[in-house]
């Protein structure tokens, strides 16, 4: 029953999960598209699902994007069909940009859209006639293209049209006459019936007194007013996303003087600001080793050519990026271990929090698994026992050894560093938790990585030392299979999404050559392999009581009690297995079926 509600809550959470994931695609799509310059849009990053934090992207509470705003980025491509997927999207701002190609048909489906502004572009073929079904569209600005074609007359039953600007494009045919008794209207510049002979002029704000010529060059300083207006918009919702998300002016001075006293820690070293912008190149985009919640992470190097990682804290002023600044200083200075992150120091100013650690050259275990480069070393078997259990003494030394214990929380490949040994060292205390010693468990808000997450944590928000365990059994899944521990592509071959429910139906066949990483060929020894899963499974138990502790699972990765504590389990998972296959087999449409017997009782008797 367990497994089942474990399902069911992280699936729920995929949810939302799936729902960011396309947002982010579709944008990503339309960058790739637009060929914006590298040097425009680094943080749209393909990798961070969560677009709400990209730059010129806002979104409302629920994560639903609701505003692109490109003015001027010097993108040369075209637009892309994929933006149709963004239901909840109101305003689409790209002037001033040299794009080509046509109006997708698929813009239509952007039901909540009030405003469409491709004005100043290189866009031709014709207005698609899908427009129309945007009900709530206020403003649509497309001047100064390559338009052609007629205007659909599909447009002009948008009862909530109050702009429309066509000027200077190649359209013809008949103006809809709806259009004529809108607000604002310009449609100079065209083929089109309205002209002064006629009762309805090309543009409603623009007076023909004076001759054509003035007429003209009124229209396109209007015109051309309308768009820096458009520009000054943008770049104001830039600054205003940017004081929201913690962004703030470079100052290039010394602060020494204006650190922060309110923390100080024993033997860590207090850097100066412009000790760490010098050593990471003013906190260049190239030296960007990763993204986390509160902020990035930046490769550096000291004046005595020491190599660094400074992590830039970019929303502290919010309760949370106060408390994980405190929270990290205070945890990591206490925790001293071979296996852990060390903190060499950290920076403080009125407008800064920075931390500093020393650089791990083999960056992390899932870089090693997923993403090297071709010529980088892959990790071999032995190194993977390594990992695994240096990790887990890291882990053992958080919770029966530190005073208050110290809960993680977001154990999994990508927070396992590798030093120039190829040592684990567990970093990223981001999510780590003091955890009161008279406590065994803490209430709070949900935290970590899908796929990662203990279902007693997903369900009751209550995390202990065994949501960790279970966090570090599908890390160790990760080390044997080489895979995230949530893949949809599993699915192309009707194979489980969670990686824990893969390798649990391969681990029943016994099919231990589909379970190991491809990219180890057959040079692992396949007894510790089956040691290793088996470790793995017992610290993913849905009950947190029947994990084993940090301490137990260094024993039995040592080679003590594991076949005693395995035995146990097989009984139990039995029992499980038949009882979940008991409830399968009652919500299927069979004999037995749960539907049939409600139909029984609710035909009452004859």
């Amino acid at each position: 029953m367990m497994e089942l509600i474990y399902r069911f809550l992280v699936l729920a959470s995929l949810y939302q999960f799936v729902a960011s994931d396309y947002q982010g695609d579709a944008l990503f799509a339309m960058k790739t598209l637009l060929k914006v310059p590298d040097s425009q849009l680094q943080d749209w990053n393909q990798n961070q699902v969560d677009p709400c934090t990209w730059t010129s992207v806002l979104c409302d509470e629920n994560k639903h994007v609701t505003t692109v705003t490109l003015s001027f980025v010097a993108s040369s491509g075209t637009l892309s069909p994929k933006i149709g997927v963004l239901k909840y999207l109101t305003v689409l701002s790209l002037p001033g940009n040299n794009l080509t190609g046509i109006i997708p048909e698929e813009f239509g489906n952007l039901s909540s859209l009030t405003q469409l502004s491709l004005e100043n572009n290189n866009l031709g073929g014709v207005i698609p006639n899908s427009l129309g079904n945007l009900t709530k569209l206020q403003i649509l600005s497309l001047s100064q293209n390559n338009l052609s074609g007629s205007i659909p007359e599909s447009i002009s039953n948008i009862s909530s049209l109050n702009t429309v600007q066509l000027a200077f494009n190649h359209l013809s045919g008949q103006i809809p006459d709806h259009l004529f008794k809108i607000a604002k209207y310009n449609f100079t510049g065209n083929n089109l019936n309205c002209d002064s002979n006629t009762s309805n002029p090309c543009a409603s704000s623009i007076s023909d007194s004076g001759g054509s010529n003035n007429s003209k060059i009124g229209i396109i300083i209007g015109t051309i007013g309308g768009i820096i207006g458009l520009f000054l918009i943008g770049l104001l919702a830039f600054f205003l996303k940017g004081k929201k998300k913690g962004y703030r002016r470079e100052v290039f001075v010394d602060v020494a003087g204006e650190d922060d006293r309110r923390i100080a820690f024993g033997q860590l070293k207090r850097f100066l600001w412009r000790e760490l912008q010098l050593a990471t190149d003013n906190f260049s985009e190239k030296n960007v080793l990763g993204q986390g919640g509160f902020g990035k992470v930046y490769k550096g190097v000291l004046g005595d050519n020491t190599k660094i990682a400074v992590k830039r804290l970019t929303d502290y002023e919010s309760p949370g990026g106060e408390t994980a600044f405190l929270r990290e200083v205070e945890m990591i200075s206490v925790a001293v271990h071979r296996n852990l992150l060390r903190l060499i120091g950290f920076c403080t100013t009125p407008s800064e929090r920075l931390l500093v650690y020393p650089f791990m050259q083999n960056l992390s275990v899932a870089y090693r698994l997923r993403e090297i480069k071709p010529g980088e070393m892959v990790l071999d078997w032995p190194t993977r026992k390594r990992v695994a259990l240096g990790t887990a003494r890291g882990l053992e030394y958080l919770h029966e050894h530190c005073n208050p214990k110290i809960i993680h929380r977001d154990v999994k490949a990508a927070n396992v560093l590798l030093d120039e040994d190829f040592e684990a060292v567990v970093g990223d205390f981001g999510l780590a938790k003091l955890v009161d010693v008279r406590k065994t468990s803490v209430t709070t808000q949900v935290r970590g990585t899908m796929g990662h997450i203990a279902p007693e944590y997903l369900s009751t928000g209550k995390s202990s030392e065994r949501t960790d365990v279970f966090g570090y059994g599908i890390m160790l899944l990760e080390l044997v299979t080489g895979q995230r521990a949530i893949d949809f592509s599993r699915l192309e071959e009707e194979d489980d999404v969670l990686l824990l429910d893969h390798v649990k139906k391969l681990e029943r066949e016994k099919r231990l050559d589909a379970i190991v990483d491809r990219n180890l060929n057959t040079n692992y020894d396949s007894h510790e392999v089956e040691m290793m899963i088996k470790v793995a499974l017992l610290c993913t138990q849905a009950s947190p009581e029947d994990r084993p502790t940090m301490s137990e699972v260094v024993r039995m990765l040592e080679g003590e009690g594991l076949a005693e504590r395995w035995e146990e389990w097989q009984q139990v998972e039995v029992n499980r297995r038949h009882e979940y296959e008991r409830l399968q087999r009652r919500f299927d449409w069979g004999e037995d079926s749960i539907y049939n017997q409600d139909a029984i009782e609710l035909s009452g008797g004859r």
